[in-house]
């Protein structure tokens, strides 16, 4: 008997129930109206309806267990704010209820409710599925900025979590409700407009705070300098102390404290002198204009000794220019070292090695002279002092002993 009315139902299609308006203005009508409709199509689709109930059940459970392996898995994974550990949290605030909803949006075609059930499932539907993937993203979000915090170990960025949260948070579901009310047949034209002007408004108001706020997240972000490092920046050589939410402090070489805005900081240019492989040093050696030709020519590969002597590398040594009182050569070396330090020994290593070798090569340094002749009316070349008699023989055989 059972296996014959499966069959009738089968053979049979549903008929689609045929609604009836309710009188108007009457909430107790409407709801009768509603009652006895779901009523005739339990009746009429009593079957569809257990077979959607069942095939609901089965999505919920499989989507469900999937979110548990999925879960298990992520956490599993070793390491905190990795991808994996992310996705996780993502999985995690995965909601019961909405998964429950998708099952039941996906069998609800097949029971072929009444209109008025098939739109409300239709709506929970929108509004779930909308702020669970708000959620997602926030989670995601916050995510990719925790890892790059921890990355850098980045306090700054630590600290600002809370009102980064917030505000990712604001955007994410102020956007949710607009699609939301836009399904729901709502002009957000409107909306939209005044919430533009609105965060104009605050923008304009608060311009320098966000604008720093942008900078500090651009520095962490982008990393042009990290705390620690030594840079300059315009004028002032420092090293970086602490970077803030609006501004960064640095410490100069002189030992002064400097408060700098992260918008100024930003808006010149910026030396970084961290992870240098390598510095290079120039000397500019200056003999006098008495050094002899075959002395310029040997000056050269002088240099390049001492340099190689000390352990350096090398890069040219050539004569530079005709000064106003010296011949100046130049002298390029690299020493291979990201330590400050270590470079200002080298250098005072190599310029006390090459003051040993010009005094022991005969070489003169230069310093600034000047030379005056005077001449006579006709422009004949005349001494400044008379010349000194010359002394007599005599005198000077009487000088000499026995």
């Amino acid at each position: 008997m059972t296996l014959s009315l499966l069959t009738a139902a089968k053979a049979a299609p549903a008929k689609p129930i045929a609604e009836t308006a309710a009188p108007p203005g009457d909430p107790l009508a409407d709801l009768q109206h509603y009652w006895d409709v779901s009523v005739a199509w339990v009746n009429s689709h009593w079957l569809q309806i257990g077979i959607a109930v069942g095939a609901g059940l089965l999505i919920y459970f499989v989507l469900s267990m999937a979110r548990r392996f999925a879960l298990k898995y992520a956490q599993s994974a070793e390491g905190d704010l990795t991808l994996t550990h992310i996705a996780g949290r993502v999985i995690h605030k995965t909601k019961s209820a909405v998964i429950a909803i998708i099952a039941v949006r996906m069998v609800a075609g097949y029971a072929q409710p009444p209109a008025a059930i098939l739109q409300i499932i239709q709506f929970v539907f929108t509004v779930a599925v909308v702020l669970q993937v708000a959620i997602w993203v926030r989670e995601i979000i916050l995510g990719l900025i925790g890892r790059r915090a921890a990355e850098g170990h980045n306090e700054t960025l630590s600290n600002a979590m809370g009102i980064i949260r917030l505000l990712i948070s604001v955007a994410l579901f102020a956007i949710a409700i607009i699609v939301i009310l836009d399904n729901m047949g709502v002009n957000v034209t409107g909306l939209i407009a005044g919430l533009g002007i609105g965060g104009i408004a605050i923008g304009l108001a608060a311009q320098g705070i966000f604008s720093d706020l942008f900078a500090s997240l651009s520095i962490i972000f982008d990393r042009p300098f990290r705390v620690g490092e030594t840079i300059k920046y315009d004028t002032s050589t420092a090293t970086v102390e602490r970077i803030g939410l609006k501004s960064t402090r640095l410490r100069s070489v002189n030992g002064e404290l400097l408060v700098i805005s992260n918008t100024n900081l930003l808006g010149k240019e910026i030396t970084n002198f961290a992870h240098l492989h390598r510095r290079r040093v120039t000397f500019t050696i200056s003999v006098i204009y008495q050094t002899t030709p075959q002395m310029l020519r040997d000056l050269p590969a002088l240099l390049e000794e001492q340099v190689k002597a000390a352990g350096h590398e090398f890069i040219r040594s050539s004569f530079l220019t005709f000064g106003p009182s010296s011949l100046d050569f130049e002298l390029l070396f690299d020493v291979f070292t990201e330590q400050f330090e270590e470079v200002v020994a080298a250098r005072t290593d190599v310029g006390i090695r090459l003051f040993e070798a010009l005094a022991a090569a005969g070489y003169e340094f230069a310093y600034p002279t000047q030379t005056t002749f005077t001449a006579a009316p006709d422009g004949t070349m005349i001494m400044p002092y008379p010349e000194s008699p010359k002394p007599k023989a005599s005198a000077a055989k009487a000088a000499k002993p026995g």
